[in-house]
């Protein structure tokens, strides 16, 4: 029984001892520097929200008119909707202010290159393709980021802090080429953003695991579509927002 007790008693006080053991805080200071700088990787998904004419005939600028095996006249519908979401890259640099003890003022830019499939329930003829029917057409964008932003930041538990973000963002599309599009696009935009992540922080810097959601505020269809392209495949459209999401790695 003596021997029991003993074992009992040792057993406890190891316990005891592993339960007091400190866990080593890193950075203490990180959060009270006014300004600090790192960089961002991040994968991005871009999506459109698209609204269309129904019928076809609901757009004032419309004008009917007979394509080889295809006649769409005022009363066509002519649909078009995102395929599917393609996986993109994002990089970009960290520049953050203290605020307050709980906010950080954000400001990232970067760039995003990513591509957007619009479908359509009737064949789609690009000239740039020559005669062959496409399955979709593809919009590739490259844009140029400018997201500014307020962090507000949750209590810290050991190493690590969550928050969430939210603010505005304008982007850029520099991706223009020479051939003329069948879906023209404007070039800029500007963006209402929320989102929220998790701060680890390690010996050396702090690692940051951030979601985003970039919902587009302006519509981005050029109202002058291109004139030798079958102008009914963006006339068919109201109206196109684009929204990203963004799944982003800091470094700071």
């Amino acid at each position: 029984m003596k021997k029991i007790f003993t074992a009992i008693l040792f057993i406890l006080i190891c316990a005891n001892v592993f339960a007091q053991k400190q866990i080593v805080n890193y950075l203490t200071t990180f959060d009270e520097k006014l300004i600090h700088f790192g960089f961002t990787l991040g994968y991005n998904m871009l999506d459109f929200n698209v609204l269309n004419y129904n019928p076809i005939g609901e757009n004032p600028d419309f004008v009917s008119g007979n394509w080889p095996g295809l006649q769409i006249n005022e009363s066509s519908i002519v649909r078009s909707d995102l395929e599917t979401l393609v996986p993109g890259f994002t990089v970009g640099i960290v520049s953050s202010l203290r605020m307050t003890e709980d906010l950080d003022l954000r400001f990232l830019p970067g760039m995003s290159f990513g591509e957007r499939k619009l479908t359509y329930n009737i064949p789609v003829y690009d000239i740039n393709a020559g005669l062959t029917e496409l399955r979709f057409y593809s919009i590739k964008s490259t844009f140029l980021d400018f997201p500014l932003l307020v962090k507000y930041k949750a209590r810290r538990i050991n190493n690590d802090r969550p928050f969430v973000i939210f603010g505005a963002a304008f982007r850029q599309d520099i991706s223009k080429t020479a051939k003329e599009d069948l879906v023209k696009l404007n070039n800029g935009g500007f963006y209402a953003e929320v989102g929220g992540g998790w701060d680890h922080y390690f010996p050396f810097f702090r690692f940051t695991v951030e979601g985003k959601f970039s919902f587009g505020l302006n519509n981005q269809l050029n109202p002058t579509p291109s004139q030798n392209q079958r102008l009914y495949y963006s006339q068919s459209i109201k109206s196109l927002r684009s929204n990203i999401f963004t799944l982003s790695f800091h470094f700071e």
